[in-house]
């Protein structure tokens, strides 16, 4: 399928599909979007501790790399799991400008190391910091009480409905340690439903600039 590299209307850039008219972030803001979701209503409930995260589409590793910038500010040390099943190529890396929107140059060495370092290797990108890759299908994750939060960043469930059922779930809730989050931007009725399901407690969320809502999924202990 062919790729396209654009800029969303923050400024950051990110992969469109034309295809399935998809994009790898919000066509709104890439960055805002990462910052909602994935900080502001994720890793921003860990502070001043260890955080193990699981992400499910490492894609252009801006959560990743927004990811490693916050947890300085918030006094955390972060072991980092993320999956990708078909990762981006070197040109479309290059052409990602994240390090210059996010007045991050001091770390751009880190960026560059995150995608081109070994998959299925742990490595150190900061004291305070490991990195995980791992090429793998979303079916194939089998994790158990291993993660404090996950970012489910999966492709949209209008063209990758699979990726959003109640398997994917079940696995997600297994993957979590009790007390664990899942943060996404979908708000979909049937995405809740699934999430419900396996045993989640769902929270509707404000949404990221140009969406609504979003959804905040725990697993909850008796």
């Amino acid at each position: 399928m062919k790729r396209e590299i654009i800029q969303t209307l923050d400024g950051s850039t990110t992969i469109q599909i034309k295809e399935w008219d998809e994009c790898y972030h919000s066509k709104h803001g890439a960055i805002q979007e990462a910052q909602h979701v994935f900080i502001k209503n994720g890793l921003s409930l860990f502070n001043n501790r260890k955080v193990s995260i699981l992400e499910i589409g490492f894609g252009t590793g801006l959560n990743a790399f927004i990811t490693l910038l916050e947890a300085k500010k918030m006094q955390q040390t972060i072991e980092y799991v993320g999956v990708e099943a078909y990762p981006i190529s070197e040109e479309e890396v290059s052409n990602m400008n994240y390090v210059a929107e996010l007045n991050a140059a001091a770390e751009g060495e880190i960026f560059s190391t995150m995608h081109n370092s070994s998959w299925g290797e742990q490595i150190t990108l900061r004291n305070d910091f490991l990195l995980t890759k791992r090429k793998q299908l979303f079916e194939e994750i089998d994790d158990i009480n291993q993660f404090d939060l996950i970012y489910f960043d999966a492709f949209g469930y209008r063209v990758q409905p699979e990726l959003w059922s109640t398997e994917i779930f079940k696995k997600m809730y297994v993957a979590l340690k009790p007390d664990g989050v899942l943060v996404t931007y979908a708000a979909r009725g049937v995405v809740k439903r699934s999430m419900i399901e396996v045993g989640f407690t769902v929270e509707k969320l404000a949404g990221p600039p140009g969406k609504r809502e979003m959804f905040r999924a725990t697993k909850k202990t008796i």
